[in-house]
């Protein structure tokens, strides 16, 4: 884990230097806040978002040219999926009562309250390979806002967002010792629709 630490900042302000405060980020110190107890749940989110965090590092270290924000991507990484534990998965431990399309939503909301936008913009747009399609529960009603839907913000838009997006396919809490080919995570993709797909299958061009 890297930890950086806080290191003041100073600004002109009319001839004057001035103390700017930096807000920093520690992700383990929100998993920790979210996720006390050493539970299986905790351990579970843990070796999930670890198994994406390398699988995100490699691609960096592999792909200099696209110039990726390294430390970025292991927090967003390891991150992506803070919101799970307020959802209904009791398969992967989850027992809360929201449906577990939104635990991007839920998560982006917690990190957007922290302070942290694009971490929070990443748990947003990691689900599928993006979602463009509502998903809707079982009385037909939507599930995302239907505004955000419309304006493409559950898509990943930054080489960063695609980069924790695509990491994401290889790996499942369901099966987490199970690492999928590039044609077995396409395959799970099918039920987001083509164009999930075909962006995936973009990404793996890029990205391999």
């Amino acid at each position: 884990m890297v930890i950086r630490r806080k290191k003041p900042t100073f600004a002109p302000q009319n001839g004057i230097r001035c103390r700017v405060s930096v807000k920093v980020m520690n992700f383990q110190t929100i998993i920790d806040q979210y996720y006390p107890e050493d539970d299986d749940l905790r351990r579970l989110l843990l070796k999930h978002s670890s198994q994406v965090a390398s699988r995100c590092l490699l691609i960096c270290d592999n792909h200099p040219e696209l110039n990726l924000n390294r430390s970025f991507l292991e927090e967003a990484a390891m991150l992506h999926d803070i919101g799970i534990r307020w959802c209904y998965a009791p398969s992967i431990c989850c027992n809360g009562t929201e449906p577990y399309v939104c635990h991007g939503l839920i998560g982006g909301k917690l990190l957007r309250q922290a302070g942290f936008e694009q971490h929070a913009r990443v748990c947003e747009r990691h689900t599928g390979a993006g979602i463009t399609r509502m998903p809707t529960g079982g009385d037909g009603t939507p599930l995302l806002p239907e505004d955000w839907l419309r304006e493409g913000r559950f898509v990943p838009q930054t080489l960063e967002e695609q980069v924790v997006c695509y990491a994401d396919k290889f790996y499942s809490k369901s099966h987490p010792d199970r690492v999928l080919s590039v044609g077995q995570a396409a395959q799970t993709l099918e039920r987001f629709g083509s164009d999930g797909v075909k962006r995936f299958l973009i990404w793996a061009q890029k990205f391999e």
